[in-house]
């Protein structure tokens, strides 16, 4: 006879048991996320309403603060909701999912790191040559 279990959720542990403690953490917790997706959402309206913030290096700031929402909403909104529930477990497949969102979207927001490091590069060091480098096309 062969053991055939296998993992179907996994229970997640929180910062205390005391209901009090994790009501503060909750509302702690989605206040700093709130301004974070408020602050990277006004700069992508900012960047994207304005017509003189039309060079590469605000393209890609726009970029990064577009990824940057979905970096912080991939395992923030879990979190936050796990401090009011008594059951605090997530799937076996809610949990691969947030792993994998947590690399690729960590993966995008280091290349475009590069890429922005990258711009600058070419626009202090190859200044006569940046028009011609970084356009458009």
């Amino acid at each position: 006879m062969e053991n055939a279990s296998s993992v179907k959720e996994f229970i997640l542990l929180g910062l205390s048991e005391n209901q009090g403690v994790q009501k503060v953490c909750f509302v702690i917790f989605l206040f700093f996320y709130m301004i974070i997706v408020a602050g990277n959402l006004l700069i992508v309206i900012t960047v994207i309403s304005s017509k003189r913030l039309n060079s590469p290096m605000y393209f890609f700031l726009c970029s990064l603060s577009l990824v940057d929402i979905c970096y912080s909403s991939v395992t923030a909104p879990k979190m936050i909701a796990d401090f009011l529930v008594e059951n605090k477990t997530i799937s076996f497949v809610g949990c691969i999912a947030q792993l994998f969102g947590v690399h690729f979207i960590g993966c995008t927001e280091i290349f475009i790191l590069t890429v922005m490091a990258y711009d600058r590069y070419i626009a202090i060091c190859r200044a006569l040559h940046y028009t011609t480098l970084m356009t458009r096309r």
